[in-house]
């Protein structure tokens, strides 16, 4: 069995999801899913270690959404629409920003308190370019795969997807050709020159999202 779930809810009324999954082995991760604390774990762990696991990232999702940033109201709206539309209203982001200190990515999303950034940039672009760059992010906030097939398959369901990463691979290679300061070097993973690589994205995992077993 790839993975077991149990869901229980805490005194304080939060809503928790653990899942156990034997592809897990070194690493803990946490993500806000539609109002639920999922906490994903090794399989191999005991009772007592997953107690102490799920108490403790549940406790740092909540102070971590206790420090977010007021968001755009206008954008935040915008991308529960998309949700709602092309996800099934499945990610739920606590907030949604535009951002000036993104040069090299055009958004970035933390599963972890469901907040997203798009980068100032994107603002004068076509409003289906925005679309899709909220969609990429959106699916970051429900798959737990990365960048594998169930994440690009949440992606496509924005009939645009494809295309504007076209238009937005197009923009940076025009910028890096015209020696623009911040775009994208030839080299760079995410360049024009590898467009497999997830260059929307800005947003490691810190020990505050995935960490290694103790």
């Amino acid at each position: 069995m790839a993975q077991r779930e149990r869901e229980f809810t805490r005194s304080d009324g939060l809503r928790v999801k653990v899942v156990r999954s034997t592809r897990r082995t070194r690493t803990v991760s946490a993500s806000w899913r539609e109002g639920t604390a999922v906490v994903s774990i090794p399989a191999r762990l005991s009772a007592a270690e997953e107690e102490e696991w799920v108490a403790t990232m549940v406790e740092r999702m909540l102070k971590r959404k206790a420090r977010i940033p007021r968001g755009d109201d206008e954008l935040l709206e915008r991308a529960l629409s998309l949700s709602k539309r092309f996800l099934e209203g499945r990610a739920t982001p606590t907030s949604v920003r535009w951002v000036g200190n993104q040069q090299r990515r055009w958004a970035s999303a933390t599963a972890v308190d469901g907040t997203i950034r798009v980068s100032e940039r994107v603002r004068d672009m076509p409003s289906w370019v925005q679309d899709a760059v909220l969609v990429h992010e959106l699916a970051h906030l429900i798959a737990d795969d990365g960048h594998g097939p169930y994440f690009k398959s949440l992606e496509a369901r924005y009939p645009r997807s494809a295309e504007a990463h076209a238009f937005l691979h197009g923009v940076e290679w025009a910028a890096a050709r015209a020696g623009v300061p911040g775009a994208f070097p030839h080299d760079l993973p995410g360049g024009p020159e590898d467009p497999d690589e997830d260059w929307m994205r800005d947003w490691e995992p810190d020990e505050d999202e995935r960490w290694g077993q103790r």
